[in-house]
């Protein structure tokens, strides 16, 4: 099946997944984006596997403070490149925003609650290993 550069480009977009993964995800899926979108974040998961016992030693630690709350967090990788991306310090300032606006009991609790996109954090996290290959440790 040959996919247009356009639906390509919408599905890297709403991803920001590699356009060559974008294209294998839709070939796979037949043009499916829902099922496309489920194949990269598999994809995902599948590099967190394999990086499992690497070590996260970059990454951001960012704190907020609303009225008598304030909270840490700190979202781990295993390069300084990837700390310094712009996709990564969005990913943890959108951790850090959703942990003060939730004020989880526990990091399970952090993971499962919803960003503003309307996916988990973790799914989140994801989503962000999958596109730059590296493991993403979170802690609260």
């Amino acid at each position: 099946m040959a996919i247009a550069l356009a639906d390509i480009k919408k599905l890297r977009d709403m991803t920001s997944a590699g356009m060559m993964d974008c294209k294998k995800a839709l070939e796979e899926a037949e043009g499916d984006f829902k099922r496309a979108v489920e194949i990269l974040r598999e994809k995902g998961k599948s590099t967190l596997a394999k990086r499992g016992d690497n070590e996260t030693t970059q990454g951001a630690v960012l704190s907020r403070v609303n009225g008598g709350k304030a909270i840490l967090v700190c979202l781990g990788c295993e390069t300084d490149f990837v700390a310094a991306t712009p996709d990564f310090k969005t990913l943890a300032a959108s951790i850090a925003d959703t942990a003060i606006a939730e004020f989880p009991a526990d990091l399970e609790a952090l993971k499962a609650a919803k960003a503003a996109d309307g996916y988990s954090l973790d799914e989140n996290i994801t989503n962000q290993a999958g596109k730059t290959g590296e493991k993403h440790v979170l802690a609260y």
